[in-house]
């Protein structure tokens, strides 16, 4: 009996540590005033801390910055400049072993992007 409870256990965490691989590129797109743009993020975890980039509207290289993964959930943040200064987004956002759904907002209007795994 302890055997089956053992060995449900090591199914249940190795199901979630599968969910939670956010390693590698994620591609997908985000409404914008202009059409949709294509957004490309590249991730890698080392525990709890994330780290990763993306390309801002000009195709310059962004660094995620205070990046945290906690099972599924991930969080971190993006600093642009659109001229006037610079403005920090915070990302929030939830992993699948193909999806990844992350929030933001902008000026207090949600932006929600939906990206597949490359």
């Amino acid at each position: 009996m302890k055997f089956r409870f053992l060995a449900l256990g090591l199914l249940l965490a190795g199901t979630s540590a599968m969910a939670a691989d956010i390693d590698g590129k994620w591609v997908g797109s985000i409404d914008s005033p202009q059409g949709a743009m294509a957004i490309t993020y590249t991730f890698k975890a080392e525990g709890s801390t994330l780290t990763g980039s993306t390309a801002g509207p000009d195709g310059t290289p962004l660094v995620i910055k205070d990046g945290k993964i906690d099972g599924n959930k991930v969080t971190f943040t993006l600093t642009l400049d659109f001229g006037q200064g610079p403005t920090t987004f915070v990302y929030t956002g939830e992993v699948s072993a193909t999806d990844l759904k992350l929030h933001t907002s902008f000026m207090d209007m949600p932006i929600d992007m939906a990206l597949k795994k490359s």
